[in-house]
C-alpha cells in the first residue's frame, strides 16, 4: 500500500525552506533570493514516488509583521500547521553571537511556541550544517532536543544537497496509507499564470534586494497561447515609490530589459515553449496595506 499526505516547513525568513522545497520536488516551484521573506504564498510541492507521494507545504517565513500583507503572510505559515500529516521545524546551524548564548533566537523561540502539541507529528530540520564545524552541531543538538517532543532531529544542507538523499524517504514513514492526492505527474498545484508572475518578482529581487526588498509585487494581466504557438505573458510590477520605479527600470530601460530577459529564459525552459513577456511598472502607494492590491494579488487581507 502506497502512502500520501502533506508536510508543512516552517521556520524563519530565508532560513531554507523553498531551496528545500525544490530540491525535493526536483524543479523550482518556490522562488529564491537572499532576501528575508521573499515566499508570500502557500505552495504546494508535489514529490511523487513509487513508494508514495509527498505534498510539501512551503509557507512564508514566520516573523514581526508591520504590514496587511505581513499579518497574512504569518497566518498562512501558522495556518499551514493545521490538518496536515507532518511539520519540519527548519532552522540555521548558526552558533550563538556570544559566549553563553542562545542557539535559537527570538524567531526560533516563537516559533517553536507556536508548534502544534497535538495533532501533525514534528521533526526538526537543521539546516546549513555546512557553515559550521561538525563538533559545535552536538552543542546545537543537546540544547534544542529537550525544547519540543521531536520525532527526529535532521542535519542538512539544502543548498549543497547533503544529508537530502533519503529524505523523501524518511518523511514517507510519517504518511498515512493511501492514495495520491495530485496527479502523479504534477509538480505543484500552483498553475503556470502564477509562476509566472513570481519568476518575475524574483529577478527584481535577485538584482535590487538592497534598493528595493519587500516593496514589489507582480501582477499577470495577460498569459495565452497566440495563433502562432507563442506564449504572450503581459505583467505589471507594482512599487510603492516614483523613486523605486525609477530604479526597476534602471537608466535608458536596462534594469527592466535584464529582469524581463531573465525571466524569460527560465518560463521558457518551465513551458518549453516561446514566450513573448512584456513587462510594465506603475506606482501604487501603500499598496501593502490596501485591502483591495491585496485581493488582486491573492493576498488575503487580515
Amino acid at each position: 500500500m502506497s502512502k500520501a499526505g502533506f508536510v508543512t516547513i516552517v521556520g524563519r525568513p530565508n532560513v531554507g525552506k523553498s531551496t528545500l522545497t525544490n530540491l525535493l520536488v526536483g524543479q523550482k516551484v518556490s522562488i529564491v533570493s537572499a532576501v528575508p521573506q521573499t515566499t508570500r504564498y502557500r505552495i504546494h510541492g508535489i514529490v511523487t514516488r513509487p513508494e508514495g507521494q509527498i505534498v510539501l507545504v512551503d509557507t512564508p517565513g514566520i516573523h514581526r509583521p508591520q504590514h496587511a500583507m505581513n499579518r497574512w503572510m504569518v497566518a498562512e505559515a501558522t495556518e499551514a500547521m493545521q490538518g496536515v500529516d507532518l511539520v519540519l521545524f527548519m532552522i540555521e546551524a548558526e552558533p550563538p553571537s556570544r559566549p553563553g548564548g542562545s542557539w535559537l533566537g527570538p524567531g526560533d523561540r516563537f516559533i517553536l511556541s507556536q508548534l502544534p502539541r497535538e495533532g501533525p507529528q514534528v521533526m526538526l530540520l537543521v539546516n546549513k550544517i555546512d557553515r559550521i564545524k561538525r563538533e559545535r552541531l552536538l552543542d546545537l543538538i543537546t540544547t534544542v532536543k529537550d525544547l519540543f517532543p521531536f520525532r527526529e532531529i535532521l542535519l542538512i544542507s539544502a543548498l549543497r544537497g547533503d544529508n537530502t538523499h533519503d529524505l523523501a524517504d524518511i518523511l514517507l514513514k510519517y504518511l498515512p496509507e493511501g492514495p495520491s492526492l495530485f496527479p502523479d505527474d504534477d509538480v505543484t498545484d500552483r498553475h503556470e499564470r502564477f509562476l509566472a508572475g513570481e519568476l518575475v518578482r524574483e529577478k527584481i529581487l535577485h538584482h535590487t534586494r538592497q534598493e528595493i526588498p519587500h516593496e514589489t509585487a507582480v501582477t499577470v494581466t495577460r498569459f495565452e497561447t497566440t495563433e502562432k504557438g507563442l506564449i504572450a505573458i503581459d505583467a505589471t510590477i507594482l512599487v510603492e515609490k516614483e523613486s523605486q520605479k525609477k530604479i526597476v527600470i534602471g537608466r535608458d530601460g536596462q534594469m527592466l530589459k535584464l529582469v524581463g530577459t531573465e525571466a524569460r529564459r527560465e518560463l521558457e525552459q518551465m513551458l518549453d515553449a516561446q514566450v513573448v513577456l512584456k513587462l510594465w511598472v506603475k506606482v501604487r502607494e501603500g499598496w501593502r496595506d490596501d485591502d483591495r492590491a491585496l485581493r488582486e494579488l491573492g493576498l488575503r487581507p487580515v
